[in-house]
């Protein structure tokens, strides 16, 4: 479950677009933010996705992802043209292909290493998705969720919402702000379709007519889409995007994506409770949680990624990153499902899975101080815009110091709150994932 947000420069508080996007897996899915540098590659050679190879182009584009750490590909990510990309699981009448094919994270990295704007990204897709089709196990290490993929496609300029079902798919330009989830969003009305989506619909009794065809109603599926809460996360995202719409910046994309609909939020209160920062719990609802958040301010000369490369955005800070001041950077190893302290994920979860603990009270001793942080961080960048690849990458590196420094501190202060007594059922729940990263907490 995940939710990406985009608010055109025509919606923002200065004319700069803004891209947020939460990105909810399993919660012992290690991810990592990556830096992969332009290549040239020769002529007629393949390349290896995460199940399929498929032909490599001449020429890709510089990179920086979040991406989990056992796929080729990522669920959300920037290139060197300002083109950023996040994408979405959205289920249908039908069926997922469970046999290897492309991912959607598959389909995301390789438009972003093959095109300039973000109609090309729509173009490399659809080809891919029409040539080779979607498919396979988007999760690893024993989970198993097969689905089709939506996703938000934009630049500095422009952006879009591309839709998907196996082989099918609609898109559609967007003008101010636009927010995708778990759920089909596009209706009747789209600029660009697949030349058998309605006819598909109609021949598989979804519809009746053309002029009745609807993707969001026809393609939809009942237990999935329902039971998954997009349609209620995306109805969140939306309103507050429209409520802040002309005043949308980047500290108000992060404070959306750390949105949680009771002020007293405890994540150990139900078993089926969704909410746009996701914490996982018992049931199948709930097995999944916001592993990793970007924001990035689509400055049109030099966008700056804004990146957590850790869990839960409520108990994470975003960092600043500029693509063209990114091969310096030592951003650790990959993580992988075990714990290990040597990556900045798995650092994170101390702090995070230990203020689960008791919720209420251990976040309040230092939401303060990483909302004070991060603003330095947003002040500290948007300064150093016209400033040297150098100048910006020891910022950079300056961040990641303050942001483990800050962690370290706050993990302290979080262990002199007593923790509360579990509810049954998120106790199983996370004695099961925190068995599985062999972590003690």
């Amino acid at each position: 479950m995940c939710d990406t947000l985009i608010a055109a420069k025509y919606a923002t508080a200065n004319g700069v677009a803004v891209f947020g996007k939460n990105s909810d897996r399993p919660p012992n899915e290690g991810q990592h933010i990556v830096y992969i540098p332009a290549a040239k590659h020769s002529a007629g050679s393949s390349l290896k996705c995460t199940y399929i190879e498929i032909p490599q182009v001449e020429h890709t584009q510089a990179v920086l992802l979040s991406k989990p750490f056992w796929m080729w590909g990522a669920e959300m990510g920037v290139n060197e043209h300002g083109l950023v990309i996040g994408n979405e699981a959205i289920f249908s009448k039908i069926p997922a292909n469970k046999k290897p094919a492309l991912l959607g994270m598959d389909m995301l990295r390789a438009a972003l290493e093959r095109a300039i704007t973000p109609r090309e990204a729509v173009q490399v897709i659809t080809d891919l998705l029409e040539k080779f089709g979607q498919g396979g196990n988007c999760t690893s290490h024993g989970n198993t969720t097969y689905y089709h993929n939506s996703f938000i496609i934009a630049n500095a300029e422009d952006a879009w919402v591309l839709e998907t079902v196996d082989k099918q798919w609609a898109a559609k330009q967007i003008k101010d702000v636009y927010s995708i989830s778990n759920c089909l969003t596009i209706g009747s009305e789209y600029d660009m379709a697949s030349s058998n989506l309605v006819e598909l619909a109609i021949q598989k009794g979804m519809t009746r007519s053309a002029g009745q065809f609807h993707l969001a109603k026809d393609y939809s599926d009942l237990i999935y889409t329902t039971f998954g809460m997009g349609r209620n996360r995306r109805e969140i995202t939306t309103c507050m995007l429209d409520e802040q719409k002309g005043k949308i910046s980047i500290e108000s994309m992060m404070s959306t994506l750390r949105h949680h609909a009771d002020k007293n939020f405890d994540p150990q209160h139900s078993v089926s409770r969704v909410d746009v920062c996701m914490h996982a719990g018992f049931g199948p609802i709930r097995t999944s949680q916001s592993t990793a958040s970007m924001v990035v301010y689509l400055d049109k000369n030099n966008p700056i990624i804004f990146a957590t490369g850790t869990s839960a955005p409520c108990t994470s800070i975003f960092k600043p990153f500029w693509l063209d001041a990114a091969s310096s950077l030592n951003l650790g190893p990959a993580p992988t499902s075990q714990t290990d302290s040597s990556s900045i994920f798995w650092t994170h979860e101390k702090l995070h899975r230990i203020t689960l603990l008791n919720y209420p009270e251990r976040i309040k001793t230092y939401a303060a101080d990483r909302d004070e942080m991060e603003k330095r961080f947003i002040q500290g960048a948007l300064k150093l815009q016209s400033e040297s690849a150098k100048e910006r990458a020891d910022f950079t590196d300056q961040c990641l110091a303050e942001s483990a420094a800050a962690e370290a501190e706050w993990l302290k202060r979080v262990e002199k709150i007593p923790a509360k007594r579990k509810s049954p059922l998120y106790s199983i729940a996370w004695n099961g994932f925190n068995k599985k990263a062999n972590n003690s907490k």
